[in-house]
């Protein structure tokens, strides 16, 4: 009787080895050559300045921690990219038939900003839009990448999740106002990524405060530290926290990043922060995936 119960452990063992090199295989298909590393920048829902933070974090990943940085925005019906980063020409194709990302500010770009007429509505079902994002990953020709950036959709839907799964993130970033209509949203953003088992690296508060350009008096108009009490309740770490100053605005609509505008402002220096700590976000990730690789599941 012994004999036969460690024989069903002895199977049951090798059949878990044999679904954790399948599940680990099967992720690995996922990777797209030459990148390291994938984070999204997420949010619950729009308005949050989901994408100013991802320009201002690619930006700030090339410019102050010296990394080859891409960024992908993943916003087919709302593209943004294309204004922030002051980019509006075609990219052009490469010899195997990949679009070859826009340069700008030490960072790769790619929208479908790129792709159509500027103004242009874009009326696509599910079916078209998750077939222009594989283009826009896999059909790019990237290089040498170490961390791209993916400014995702606002929202938990099924292109969200689509995203989750087709790529191999290394984790996300939740973006969020402190005010609780904004972080109810953030945490169902947080709950979504958690089930396609998706790594939440931090949540950065936006809009923290309104500083008054004259006497520099800073405002809570959304409420104080929501997002803080947030994070902790969730187990997660507030990454940092980004006031409301009329640069951001300026900068986002003129296509020069704050952190290039002004990088030796207050707002600059947050944001670069917050990239650093995305980079060792990443590394303790990838220290305890060593830890625990995927086949011994």
């Amino acid at each position: 009787m012994k004999g036969f119960v460690r024989s069903l452990s002895l199977i049951s063992k090798e059949v878990r080895r044999v679904r954790g090199f399948a599940a680990f295989a099967g992720k690995q298909t996922l990777r797209i050559d030459g990148i390291k590393d994938i984070i999204a920048v997420a949010s619950g829902k729009g308005g949050v300045g989901k994408s100013t933070t991802a320009v201002n974090l690619a930006v700030a990943l090339a410019s102050k921690c010296q990394l080859k940085v891409g960024l992908l925005d993943a916003d087919v019906y709302g593209p943004s990219i294309p204004i922030m980063m002051k980019v509006q020409q075609k990219p052009e194709v490469s010899q195997d038939m990949k679009m070859v990302p826009i340069e700008k500010y030490g960072v790769k770009c790619m929208s479908m900003g790129f792709l159509v007429e500027k103004d242009a509505p874009i009326v696509w079902r599910g079916p078209m839009v998750m077939s222009a994002l594989e283009k826009m990953t896999r059909g790019v020709s990237w290089g040498n990448i170490d961390i791209l950036v993916v400014d995702m959709p606002p929202g938990t839907g099924d292109a969200q999740i689509s995203i989750s799964q087709r790529l191999q993130l290394s984790g996300a970033l939740i973006v969020s106002t402190p005010q609780d209509v904004a972080l109810a949203d953030a945490r169902r953003g947080v709950n979504m990524f958690s089930k396609v088992q998706v790594p939440i690296l931090g949540i950065i508060e936006n809009m923290s405060c309104f500083v008054c350009p004259k006497c520099h008096e800073s405002s809570y108009i959304f409420g104080k530290e929501g997002t803080r009490r947030t994070a902790a309740e969730m187990g997660m770490e507030c990454l940092g926290e980004i006031p409301l100053v009329p640069d951001i605005r300026i900068g986002s609509d003129d296509g020069i990043p704050v952190v290039i505008s002004a990088p030796d402002s207050a707002v600059s220096k947050a944001y670069i922060d917050i990239a650093q700590r995305v980079v060792c976000k990443i590394a303790d990730q990838a220290s305890k995936q060593d830890e625990h690789p995927e086949i011994s599941l």
